[in-house]
């Protein structure tokens, strides 16, 4: 039972504005929390090279939450299909790479710099190839599942609705009916959601998010 106390505290609207500080700063704490220790090494030079690709405003948090989903934050990382570093790129992206970035000629998929560098510059080429009347979250979403499964694969499950502009859910929708097999469209489709919903509000303290 709340004590008469409190009740009149709470009826002040200073009271409710302190109340509220203290949840915010108790949910921050939380999100801090769960950042894992190997991810600190990185934050700077994921901040640095984020914003060298994308400006000031680099949604970082979204860079940092794909860094876990993908690797979490192991730089000698190796996927069973054979992709590497902490952005497990393939072999033929990590060679192709210097079209989208000269700088980064020379793949070095397991040089943290390299590979961080990589992914921003990579998930900025998919993001200026998704459809410009999206809300930039749906941009966003359209690059990382562009990221996961392959940019050829997204445009044609657009193609696949039969619709001039169709929405961002309408294309998820389209999943499995064009070139790609349904049966990855549950890994494809729950890539996003993972970093845009699930991870990156864990690393909201490192930059901007989506």
């Amino acid at each position: 039972m709340r004590s008469p106390v409190i009740a009149r505290l709470l009826r002040k609207p200073l009271a409710w504005a302190v109340l509220a500080c203290l949840l915010a700063l108790g949910a921050a704490e939380s999100c801090r929390a769960q950042v894992p220790e190997a991810a600190l090494p990185y934050r700077a030079l994921l901040i640095k090279v984020a914003q060298a690709e994308w400006g000031l405003n680099a949604p970082v948090a979204v860079f940092a939450a794909q860094v876990h989903q993908e690797s979490a934050w192991n730089p000698d990382a190796v996927s069973h299909v054979g992709a590497a570093g902490l952005a497990q790129f393939m072999p033929a992206t990590a060679r192709w790479m210097p079209s989208v970035q000269p700088s980064l000629a020379n793949p070095e998929p397991f040089n943290p710099a390299w590979a961080l560098q990589a992914l921003a510059a990579y998930n900025h080429w998919l993001y200026a190839r998704t459809p410009g009347h999206y809300t930039p979250r749906d941009r966003m979403w359209v690059a990382l599942r562009s990221y996961n499964g392959g940019l050829g694969h997204w445009q044609a499950e657009a193609a696949s609705t039969g619709l001039a502009q169709p929405t961002r859910v309408q294309v998820d929708e389209a999943c499995g009916k064009a070139r790609r097999a349904a049966l990855h469209c549950r890994e494809n489709l729950g890539y996003p959601h993972r970093i845009l919903v699930v991870l990156q509000p864990r690393y909201l303290s490192w930059g901007p998010g989506l």
